[in-house]
């Protein structure tokens, strides 16, 4: 049996000064150890493939980011999208038209009527948004996927005659609503911006003061199966992914299910994308994969809502635990909400205000990075693309985990204590065992 050299430690904790810090490398022995508690991998039996972690593109974020003396601008990108000393992200996510994190509602064509899109136009985005994703792409080494999601289709075509307070997309509409996604992705590849995949509908059940669009799950069948989907082929853009769903996961499976019973519909649909906003509800992503294991879950929005809430602890704990148990049930990528917001949580153009993992103040050029961007970067950082979730089993409620193996053959194990208290446990896999631990509310990534 070969015996690994050594274990990388990282780790983060609130009451010390551990912040994604790598500690003294700990290593396996083949000896016995009176410690009860126990984390095992297990390499044999192995489960979904990882696309990657990342965050989302807003408006509110790149303005943020434009008010930034230049130094800070590239520190923040590298924070996030650098492979070296960053995060390293991979999968990220943008709007179509507005969103309430963008500083006021438009379409790319406001004229009444226009369902030949003569007047369609992203030049809004090139002010400040597009520039944002190239910089991006560029510090990703070109490896980034980028998914877009409406929050509204233009008001003209819609039921209330307005972007904001929920309506409905006009039946009339349905045909010229499908080409202005394909219009939306041949625009921005002329860009250099390739879109990877779609959200039917940002959180199609939810009438927002901001920018809203309600459908039945009936309807979004309906719209992929017979409007969303054959413009994509049509368009020679069937490898685009489509995702439906993209709202809570109270309702995932459900909602799921309507649409993918339809095989005419089921056959467009890549995948089925959720959020967090309305309780835990993990054992819905487990059915939703358990009933239908050809499509692919992925995590297209969380935030911590309410402020920036600067220096909270409990924002990190609340992203890995999501983290661990949405990856141990089946999910291929989780993406947060914005990047970066200002000092206010916005800007929001309905005072919607949120927190993000880096709050940059534009005020007095402060950057504040939280608990949640070290958090995620335990996971960002060291399963990467192509990784294989492995079996992961362990012995107390207080210790969450996950585990998986990278390309080359590293594994990487996220284990969690949200306690109140330090955790002593064993590492174990295959023959080998360590002992190590993790303090009270800290979070540590074992790589070996």
């Amino acid at each position: 049996m070969t015996i690994p050299q050594k274990i990388r430690v990282f780790s983060t904790a609130r009451d010390s000064g551990h912040r994604l810090t790598e500690l003294e490398p700990i290593g396996f022995s083949t000896a016995t150890h009176t410690i009860d508690a126990s984390l095992f991998v297990d390499t044999a039996v192995k489960f979904q493939e990882i696309i990657g972690f990342g965050g989302a593109f807003t408006e509110a974020t790149s303005v943020t980011l434009d008010k930034m003396p230049a130094h800070l601008r590239k520190e923040i990108m590298d924070a996030y999208f650098s492979p070296v000393n960053g995060n390293a992200y991979t999968v990220c996510r943008t709007h179509i038209n507005s969103c309430d994190f963008s500083t006021g509602n438009y379409a790319y064509t406001e004229v009444e009527g226009d369902v030949d899109l003569k007047h369609f136009t992203i030049d809004r985005d090139r002010q400040s948004l597009i520039p944002m994703i190239q910089e991006a792409i560029g510090l990703s080494g070109d490896k980034l996927k980028l998914f877009s999601s409406p929050w509204s289709p233009p008001a003209w075509m819609k039921t209330n005659g307005q972007m904001n307070r929920g309506g409905k997309l006009r039946s009339e509409y349905r045909q010229a609503w499908a080409n202005y996604y394909v219009r939306y992705i041949q625009e921005y590849a002329q860009a250099g911006i390739h879109i990877w995949g779609l959200t039917v509908q940002n959180e199609p059940e939810a009438t927002q003061s901001w920018d809203s669009c309600l459908y039945t799950a009936e309807e979004e069948r309906d719209f992929v199966r017979d409007f969303l989907g054959p413009a994509l082929n049509h368009a020679g853009l069937s490898h685009v992914k489509v995702i439906i769903w993209d709202h809570n996961r109270d309702r995932m499976y459900e909602r799921a299910k309507i649409v993918l019973d339809d095989p005419q519909a089921a056959q467009y649909v890549w995948g089925v994308g959720f959020h967090w906003y309305c309780g835990d509800h993990f054992d819905n992503v487990q059915l939703t994969h358990d009933a239908y294991p050809d499509k692919h879950l992925i995590f297209t929005e969380g935030c911590q809502e309410a402020g920036p809430h600067i220096g909270s602890w409990d924002t990190g704990e609340r992203y890995a635990r999501s983290m661990i148990n949405d990856l141990n049930r089946w999910t291929v990528a989780w993406v947060d909400w914005n990047l970066v917001l200002d000092e206010m949580g916005g800007p929001n153009h309905v005072n919607n205000f949120c927190s993000a993992p880096i709050i940059a103040d534009t005020q007095t050029g402060e950057v504040s990075y939280q608990s949640s961007y070290y958090y995620i970067g335990h996971f960002s950082r060291f399963i990467r693309p192509g990784a294989r979730r492995v079996g992961c089993a362990k012995t107390l409620d207080a210790l969450e985990a996950t585990a998986f193996q990278n390309t080359d053959g590293t594994l990487a194990v996220v284990a969690l204590n949200h306690s109140g208290q330090p955790i002593e446990f064993l590492l174990k896999t295959q023959g080998l065992q360590t002992p190590t631990s993790i303090p009270a509310h800290g979070i540590k990534t074992f790589l070996f």
